[in-house]
């Protein structure tokens, strides 16, 4: 019998042999079916954010983001330029590792607020000029949404 031989690099044309316990024997399959398959067989998460919106008619505004995993691209469009509005983030106890926020703002918002709800915010902007964005990334080890963009 042939010793087996360890590979740490696989090819498309390579074979994996698997056990096909309702057969109760072994079969070998191409690295390519195999990916296939479990490509069929597994969910994955969908990568495109949760658009919410929001619509102030007043100074002094509060959007609300809505607690959850997904990331969220709130788009804010203001009736007109405010002094002051505030964005509340999810609840700290909600947030996820990694999870984003995208803002965009049609109007100039001169004070804005960042409510952390329960979590630290850090370099988010403290005014928004018309049709700006910026982009808010958590991290669940500090507890802390970090302004990336």
């Amino acid at each position: 019998m042939a010793k087996a031989t360890v590979t740490d690099t696989l090819a498309s044309g390579d074979y994996i042999v698997i056990e096909k316990t309702s057969q109760g024997d072994w079969r070998e399959i191409s690295v390519t079916d195999f990916l296939t398959s479990l490509y069929t067989l597994a969910t994955f998460p969908s990568s495109k954010p949760t658009t919410q919106y929001y619509a102030p008619a007043a100074s002094g505004f509060t959007a609300t983001i809505t607690d959850g995993s997904a990331d969220i691209h709130l788009i804010l469009t203001p009736l007109a330029g405010y002094a002051a509005g505030t964005i509340k983030l999810p609840a700290v106890a909600n947030a996820i590792d990694k999870q984003m926020i995208i803002v965009n703002c049609t109007q100039a918002v001169a004070a804005l607020t960042m409510d952390g709800n329960g979590s630290t915010v850090v370099g988010a902007p403290t005014a928004l000029l018309a049709n700006e964005f910026f982009t808010l990334k958590f991290d669940d080890v500090l507890s802390t949404w970090y302004c990336i963009g």
